[in-house]
């Protein structure tokens, strides 16, 4: 790609951009929310018209023109994104297969021994006659990688494929890679997780607000030179931040919330709970531990069966969302798009949600209204949107996960939940989210913070509930705060 410019509305996206992957290669494309991965991306695969530049691909004379998805198929790039495409009723051969098969009548056995054929040689772990629904999301995001291997992509874009797998599933993902890689593939490897970047990709390309920082061999690019390039400064991600603020100076034992035996149909063990005024505790354990069903438990958002609650030490009833939100509760959830964001209402819309639900619909905030309270927290957490009109949708993922933030400390909860709150941002975003955190402690509020990066667990939390199979199995603070101690606790404690 060759000095790629691209503008929407009030935003220069892309501007001058030059972008290269060679055969056998694994690209990691970097940067901010906001700095334009996802426009190159989408001006790669024609989902976006580029305003000026050019696109070359091996053995093509000439430019290519990708006008669409389907031109980007037929030269050879396909997509896997990080929310998987494929259709979960159908089997993993017709997925496989969908929109390939030409005539009217179609050979399942052949399909069916094919698609088996293309599994084995990949080493995924499925069979043809499968129910994709039955498979692990990392096996999905496989059989969409191997459909499409299996349409001769000479380009392979990751976009977050790690996000929502564990350690042993992202193993398993970076074979597929390596083993593509060595047939020749291209792959370009959208993440935010640095680790990841530096144990299977060759090459790093940064882009910042639109433009090109540069492209960088791994070996001559060590993490903390990336992480200044990315954000234009210098900066440690794993600086400590606890110390910039000072903790809660009031009453230390008030618990603002506390459950005995707090049980839910998403099949958690029941379980005991309390967070004190101006604390960070978190849940910590690996993906399917329970963190997120414990959080929803206390939230309401699963179907509580079990258990006693207090908030100040007065017994309350908690059974749907709303009976938390009254009761000074917010919950940011782990699934942005599918349980935060109304994607096509505006900034202001979606930060005035929840206060407006508490209110009630026959009291609508009047329209001056909205406008100061959306300005006053755009600005606060530094939200980056051409307008507070501009649908949600439009903003990156990062400043969407800032507009949810907003909808809740609009509410001033006593209790706040953050379950995954920097997954899929960049880490300028993730730091300044950490340091609000403990802000927000510091000025009485207690928080609960879960994180699949137990670094980020460390940095911001006083107190972790260790999870394991949907049980606590330990309890840690103070100088047990460790990441051996966390991984001891996991695989051996019990309590």
């Amino acid at each position: 790609m060759r000095n790629i410019h691209k503008s929407f509305p009030g935003v220069r996206a892309l501007q001058g951009v030059d972008f290269t992957l060679r055969e056998g290669e694994i690209h990691a494309l970097m940067g901010e929310n906001g700095a334009g991965k996802s426009t190159l991306i989408k001006v790669l695969t024609g989902v976006y018209g580029k305003d000026e530049g050019q696109i070359f691909i091996k053995g093509k004379e000439g430019e290519v023109a990708i006008h669409s998805p389907q031109d980007a198929q037929k030269v050879g790039i396909s997509t896997v994104y990080q929310e998987i495409t494929l259709c979960p009723n159908l089997t993993v051969a017709e997925n496989m297969f969908i929109g390939r098969t030409a005539g009217a009548v179609q050979n399942w056995r052949k399909m069916n021994a094919d698609t088996d054929k293309i599994l084995k040689s990949l080493d995924i772990p499925a069979k043809a006659t499968q129910q994709l629904s039955t498979c692990s999301i990392a096996v999905q995001q496989m059989v969409a990688i191997a459909r499409a291997v299996d349409m001769e992509c000479k380009v392979l874009i990751l976009d977050e494929p790690t996000s929502s797998l564990d350690e042993s599933e992202v193993e398993k993902l970076f074979k597929l890679m390596r083993d593509l890689r060595a047939k020749g593939v291209g792959i370009i490897f959208v993440t935010h997780f640095l680790d990841q970047v530096y144990e299977v990709c060759d090459t790093i390309t940064v882009l910042r607000d639109g433009q090109l920082v540069g492209q960088f061999d791994i070996k001559e690019c060590p993490r903390v030179v990336l992480v200044a390039k990315m954000l234009g400064k210098e900066l440690d991600d794993t600086e400590e931040i606890k110390g910039d603020y000072s903790t809660y100076q009031g009453d230390e034992t008030e618990s603002v919330y506390e459950a005995k035996g707090l049980a839910s149909n998403a099949g958690i063990k029941p379980f005991d709970f309390y967070i004190k005024k101006g604390e960070v505790n978190g849940f910590t354990g690996l993906l399917g531990s329970g963190r997120s069903e414990s959080v929803r438990a206390i939230f309401g958002a699963d179907k509580v069966t079990g258990g006693t609650v207090k908030m100040k030490g007065k017994s309350v009833k908690i059974t749907k969302p709303i009976d938390a939100m009254r009761n000074g509760i917010a919950y940011l959830p782990e699934d942005r798009k599918g349980d935060g964001i109304v994607g096509d209402l505006s900034v202001r819309d979606n930060i005035i949600l929840a206060q407006q639900v508490l209110r009630g619909f026959m009291k609508p905030f009047s329209k001056a209204e909205t406008y100061k309270i959306a300005d006053e927290y755009i600005k606060l957490l530094d939200i980056k949107t051409a307008s507070a009109d501009t649908p949600i949708k439009s903003l990156s993922g990062g400043n969407q996960q800032k507009v949810i933030l907003a909808r809740w400390l609009f509410t001033h909860p006593d209790y706040l939940i953050l379950d995954e709150p920097t997954r899929g941002i960049d880490i300028g975003t993730k730091i300044d989210i950490q340091k609000l955190v403990l802000k927000l402690a510091s000025e009485g509020m207690s928080v609960t913070f879960i994180s699949s990066e137990t670094d980020e667990m460390l940095r911001t939390c006083s107190r972790l509930v260790v999870m394991r199979d949907r049980k606590v199995v330990g309890e840690l603070s103070g100088e047990e705060l460790t990441q051996s101690k966390i991984m001891s606790t996991i695989a051996g404690g019990d309590k």
